[in-house]
């Protein structure tokens, strides 16, 4: 018995704990309790569960991130996790049914933002997988469960407690890291994957699937075809770039995975589902915060792409670009600018642009006021120029940033048709001796597309 909350029934077993449906009592509601169970309590796991309470109650105010209530210990010892009551139908709805393309993208997207705001507070999940995302009643995904969950600065020196062998990166394992952003943006696209096929990736329908034929599937790291006309091209060479066995072949942060999922929604024609992603504090202290705020931490590496031919683009190292707002007024109410739907359809991000250098904080009667000062209506900036420089076995195009916005992005295409979505200034085109590689270059504001650079072709050398 917990206290203050009323017993109803038996939701779910786990490894570590069991899930309970309770009504609250106040105020009256009904919530999943996770109890650890009490074979598996000892220093070691409970350590492992008040990491998890911590970093739930710490990251649960993202709407993809399922919210925790309370944290505490019942009466013989065992600590519990009080939740919020989500369904668990989509981890059996993805086997026995077609999913919608648009509804995996949508999903897909938001819990990639969860994810990129774990990792922006460096945090990284290490579990990502299709049974840890719930449905709220609103059919809101969430990300849930970050048992096996560990800090960015520790991750080099943690050692797994679990892992689920079919979403995880082959680095993973094979024990060479306990987990990175390089393998999270793994574990998305496996999900995503999951998602679309019903199965996931190196699972071979009528085939032995043990994990030991897993595990050396993934080794291989070359995903079957998801099989489904109704997907894109493009969305299968986006799930195969992140699930490149070289960790350094795929997207540089789950967010710019997220935005070629974005991509993909405007090539469908549907609107672009909001990337839900906090800006820097900055924006939301006062003068005198500015000085001793704690800034969110940016971790993230280069990573190169990789199709027929080997293309390579890269980002910066800390160069993450917030995506929405949101501001609190004086009433405490919070309003979120997000990314534009196709066509200018949908919520328009930033229509009004904060200026760091005119806002102004007025204290008046104790409430704060942001003045705004409306940003310019200038066109979507052109690439003019692109650079080529031959090298073995390559050919290094780059240019100069046109005066992009911190939520646009490049749409770098190549004469066969292949595209990549980046924020780097920079792709590497790897090719057979004598081939002649061309690539454009266009800027994507808010889901469409400036005009293109003049095409830039090159020789690979000898």
């Amino acid at each position: 018995m917990l206290p203050g909350f009323t017993h109803v029934h038996v939701l779910g077993s786990g490894g570590f704990a069991d899930v309970f449906l309770y009504e609250q009592n106040m105020p009256r509601r009904q919530v999943a309790v996770k109890v650890l169970l009490s074979e598996v309590v000892n220093d070691q796991v409970r350590q492992m569960f008040q990491a998890e309470a911590n970093l739930m109650a710490q990251l649960s105010s993202h709407p993809s991130i399922l919210t925790v209530y309370q944290a505490s210990v019942s009466s013989d010892g065992r600590p519990y996790l009080v939740m919020e009551l989500c369904s668990s139908s989509l981890s059996q709805r993805y086997r026995v049914e077609r999913l919608p393309v648009p509804e995996v993208l949508r999903i897909g997207i938001k819990i990639g933002s969860a994810v990129e705001t774990a990792h922006r507070a460096g945090v990284l999940h290490r579990d990502i997988k299709p049974s840890n995302i719930l449905l709220t009643a609103y059919g809101h995904p969430v990300l849930s469960d970050f048992g096996i969950a560990a800090t960015l600065s520790e991750s080099k020196d943690v050692e797994a407690v679990g892992m689920s062998i079919p979403w995880s990166a082959p680095e993973v394992l094979m024990d060479e890291t306990p987990g990175t952003i390089a393998s999270e943006v793994w574990s998305l696209a496996a999900t995503v994957y999951s998602l679309l096929a019903g199965r996931s990736p190196f699972e071979v329908p009528g085939e032995s699937n043990t994990s030991s034929d897993l595990i050396g599937r993934i080794n291989r790291a070359k995903p079957q075809p998801i099989g489904r006309p109704d997907v894109p091209q493009s969305l299968e060479r986006a799930l195969h770039r992140a699930m490149s066995r070289k960790p350094e072949n795929r997207q540089a942060s789950v967010l710019e995975l997220v935005r070629e999922l974005q991509s993909v929604e405007s090539e469908l024609g549907v609107n672009q589902t909001a990337i839900d992603v906090a800006m820097d504090d900055w924006a939301l202290a006062t003068v005198a915060d500015l000085e001793d705020r704690t800034r969110l931490r940016g971790v993230g590496s280069s990573a190169p792409a990789k199709s027929r031919r080997r293309r390579r683009g890269s980002s910066p190292a800390s160069s993450y670009r917030p995506v929405g707002t949101m501001v609190r007024d004086s009433a405490g109410a919070r309003s979120t600018g997000t990314a534009a739907g196709a066509g200018g359809r949908g919520m328009q991000v930033l229509a009004w642009a904060l200026v760091a250098t005119a806002v102004l904080v007025l204290t008046l009667g104790g409430i704060a006021t942001f003045v705004l000062i409306r940003a310019g209506s200038a066109e979507i900036p052109v690439v003019r120029e692109i650079a080529a420089e031959p090298q073995g076995g390559a050919v290094e195009f780059s240019w100069s940033d046109p005066g992009i916005r911190d939520t646009d992005s490049y749409q770098v295409m190549t004469a066969d048709g292949e595209s990549s979505i980046q924020t780097s200034p920079r792709f590497v085109v790897e090719g057979e001796p004598g081939e002649r590689v061309c690539l454009t270059v266009s800027v994507n504001r808010d889901g469409r597309l400036g005009d293109a650079s003049a095409e830039r072709c090159e020789e690979i050398p000898e």
